[in-house]
């Protein structure tokens, strides 16, 4: 951009030069200096408008000269910048399709409208990784400009779920604003991979059924949780503060996290007495989900824990960070 405006610049100096030798050499009006130096300039060749002297030809040969050189010169640079705006967006483009190409246990995230950049933001804070997949023109340019992995396809579309590596992900969010869409990419995913997790957004509950039937694994409706949420702090103010200090970031350091036993875990056979977590890591054991599907809330001291289970915890994050390490 700097060597554009000093092009831009030296054409000027060009131009001002110009009229001013056929105001001075030529006597002419500016209007007529100005025509005369854009024909010469550019070499057209048009009839002279005023009649010009001998000093004003060898005026004419000079900014010929000049104006040849500099316009070839403003010309190169401008097409230089073009083509090399081109290059190195089509490099940045294959650079970032290969980095898309090696991720892996990613989250494929389909539309970064409020729901799908709020997922992203979350996502980035637990430092998982995750592709954005967006066919707006607008908001594709926001996340070249953030520097987020995105493809600018259409995510109802075969390659475009294979491009941002599906048969790699942990699990696809589909959280376009159309439900139809969103039923649409749900069917594509499952038809590419079986086992893949679909997490997908719902703007009408009706919708819910279908987005399942066409093999959603969880269906959020943003609305309804969120009307929900409103009426329960009027009716449990305390519960919801309880909720958002263990789930949301809380300056009190607590945090509810999940933690699955490993099958190489030592805490794998022994119940919740022998593992001593509460004694250890000063954690409260709220649920454990059995590998079978059952839920035990608020288990009791004699639950033995198995392979695959998984153990909803409420503690500090420091201490969290050592048990899920040990387990």
């Amino acid at each position: 951009m700097k060597n554009l405006w000093k092009v831009l610049f030296l054409l000027l100096i060009v131009v001002i030069y110009g009229i001013s030798g056929y105001v001075f050499f030529d006597d002419a009006s500016l209007f007529d200096a100005l025509y005369m130096t854009v024909i010469t300039i550019s070499t057209v060749g048009y009839e002279e408008s005023v009649p010009v002297t001998t000093a004003g030809r060898i005026h004419t040969m000079f900014l010929i000269s000049f104006g040849v050189v500099i316009g070839s010169y403003a010309i190169g640079s401008i097409l230089k910048m073009f083509i090399e705006g081109e290059i190195k967006k089509s490099y940045g483009r294959r650079k970032l399709e290969k980095k898309i190409a090696e991720l892996k246990n990613h989250y494929i995230i389909c539309g970064y409208g409020r729901i799908g950049s709020l997922i992203s933001q979350e996502l980035e804070r637990h430092n998982m990784k995750y592709v954005i997949i967006e066919n707006d023109p607008e908001r594709v340019e926001g996340l070249n400009f953030e520097k987020k992995l995105n493809l600018a396809m259409d995510a109802t579309f075969d390659e475009t779920l294979e491009k941002a590596g599906i048969y790699h992900a942990a699990g696809l969010v589909t959280a376009v604003r159309s439900d139809a869409d969103n039923v649409f990419i749900s069917l594509t995913a499952k038809g590419l991979r079986s086992d893949i997790f679909i997490l997908a957004r719902s703007s009408d509950e009706k919708s819910e059924a279908k987005l399942k039937r066409a093999g959603a694994s969880r269906v959020v409706s943003p609305y309804l949780i969120g009307g929900s949420r409103m009426a329960q702090v009027l009716i449990r103010p305390t519960v919801v503060d309880f909720i958002d200090i263990a789930v949301m970031e809380s300056n009190l350091g607590l945090m509810m996290e999940e933690v699955i036993v490993d099958k190489n875990s030592s805490l794998r056979g022994k119940n919740l007495i022998e593992s001593e977590l509460r004694k250890n890591f000063g954690v409260i054991i709220v649920l454990i989900k059995k590998n079978n599907g059952e839920m035990k809330f608020n288990p009791l001291a004699t639950e033995v824990l198995d392979a695959d289970d998984v153990l909803v915890v409420l503690g500090e994050k420091e201490k969290m960070k050592k048990m899920k390490d040990l387990i």
